[in-house]
């Protein structure tokens, strides 16, 4: 079944509005898209089963950077209007990825390889010009019947490569790719140099050194040359030739000059990847980062990051305190301040900080889910304000639905933290158990005599069986 025939007839892959009165879920209109609405839903199905099956990098102050940079990015592609979502994988391997309807995801061992922003945002770009100049489709077009059977066999091939399979699992994604890849060689070719070709422009008008995306490549063929018959994950899936980093060397060099910015966030979130890389043994993420002659700033930073890890939360919190008062505008410290302060244990202490932020920051994302993480401990009521709103900002982000089902549960909101529940369930894959728990709700909101609720929960029903036929292609 071609997978446009399988959804509702809206015709869109949609999500709910936690509306500001009532806090019911409404279906929302997309709005503009810059894919059609057959990627969306493709991307949109394909993230779900990916989220349900791959090891996530759930680092929310590190998933806002990305977001921030992909923003930055995005209306220098063309793709400025479009509704993208970033994923961070729990993979040291050196991976990034860009899904048709807007999906991009990104490695945690990608930032441990890129020693420099520029480095990072070079790979970004490319995949940004791979959305932008509609690859998937174009590449489609002489394999029309094999875009659903394709897509999930990139899935099992990055989902095998997530889990530690390496070129098997590539070889996987590759080979199964053949219908509208492998067979059409000489077009991956011009859409590698098509990507290279947007991305260069987009980081120029960035303001960042387009150089960098030719330095990246060298950096990675000389890793291959190491690895030998295990070369990087992303070369797999775009292949570079001596011809390629020559072209992208000289169009670099005709842009040379219109960047140079550099970020020490960067610094900061690629340490928070190193130590999610190295959570076992701490002081290997202190020796790698090191050997990138970091800003000192970023060393120190990571050293408190160790001290939390290592249970000294009062030497953490000091080294964060020094560091904020320092550099002021970096909110990415503060935060994780708030954040060393939950996890030890100090809901009050978390709360105080996670406040005195987001008057400074408002809707900081990271600091508004700590805050009403502590706050499920101390009044649930405000907690499911806070995440109500969240959650009509981020229709997209499972984690804020997770918090909000305990919100509704710890405040009183029985057929509401059902119906989070289920949001949950379908944003993370599980579609079947998403639907019990619709059922679950419905029960529950006809015995209180709710009736918008009822009603509310009858729409996503009808949408949550389409999503249903939709997943049920990629099993």
């Amino acid at each position: 079944m071609g997978l446009s025939l399988a959804l509702p007839a809206t015709g869109q892959w949609t999500e709910p509005a936690w509306e500001s009165e009532a806090g019911l879920p409404s279906l929302s209109s997309p709005g503009s898209r810059a894919a059609d609405g057959e990627e969306y839903r493709l991307g949109r199905a394909w993230l779900r089963q990916f989220r349900a099956r791959a090891p996530e990098w759930q680092d929310p102050l590190a998933q806002t950077y990305v977001e921030s940079l992909v923003s930055r990015l995005a209306p220098h592609s063309g793709l400025g209007g479009s509704e993208l979502v970033v994923t961070l994988v729990d993979s040291h391997r050196l991976n990034a990825f860009a899904v048709p309807g807007g999906v991009i995801g990104v490695n945690a061992g990608l930032f441990a390889f890129a020693e420099q922003e520029a480095e990072l945002v070079s790979v970004l770009a490319h995949e940004l010009g791979h959305l932008a100049q509609r690859h998937y489709t174009r590449g489609r077009a002489r394999a029309e019947q094999t875009q659903v059977p394709a897509m999930a066999a990139m899935l099992a091939g990055m989902l095998i490569a997530a889990a530690g399979g390496g070129d098997a699992g590539i070889g996987v994604a590759m080979g199964s790719q053949a219908a509208f890849i492998q067979d059409q060689l000489a077009y991956s070719r011009r859409y590698e140099q098509e990507a290279d070709r947007v991305g260069l422009q987009v980081m120029a008008e960035a303001g960042y050194d387009p150089e960098a995306m030719a330095s990246m490549f060298r950096a990675m063929q000389r890793l291959a040359s190491l690895q030998g018959g295990t070369p990087p994950e992303f070369l797999l899936t775009h292949p570079l030739t001596e011809s390629r980093i020559s072209d992208t060397a000289s169009r670099a060099a005709q842009l040379a000059g219109k960047g140079g910015r550099e970020d020490l966030q960067y610094h900061l979130v690629r340490a928070r990847a190193l130590l999610a890389i190295h959570q076992r043994d701490p002081g290997q993420a202190a020796t790698r980062l090191g050997q990138g002659a970091p800003p000192r700033e970023a060393g120190r930073y990571l050293d408190a990051l160790i001290s939390a890890e290592r249970g000294d939360t009062a030497t953490a919190l000091r080294r964060l305190d020094a560091l904020a008062r320092e550099l002021p505008d970096l909110t990415l410290i503060p935060a994780s301040a708030a954040e060393v302060a939950f996890e030890a244990g100090h809901a009050d202490d978390a709360i105080e900080r996670s406040r005195r932020l987001l008057r400074l920051v408002p809707g900081h994302v990271p600091t508004t889910l700590i805050l009403a993480e502590a706050l499920l401990q101390r009044d649930p009521d405000e907690a499911w304000r806070l995440l109500r709103e969240l959650a009509e900002r981020r229709p997209e982000d499972h984690r804020v639905f997770a918090l909000l089902t305990e919100a509704a549960g710890r405040s009183g909101r029985e057929a509401l933290g059902h119906l989070a529940r289920a949001e949950h369930q379908q944003l993370t894959g599980r579609i079947t158990d998403a639907i019990r728990q619709l059922g679950v709700a419905r029960r529950v909101a006809e015995r209180e005599g709710n009736n918008a609720a009822t009603a509310r929960i009858e729409q996503r029903y009808e949408a949550f069986l389409g999503y249903r036929e939709t997943l049920e292609e990629f099993q």
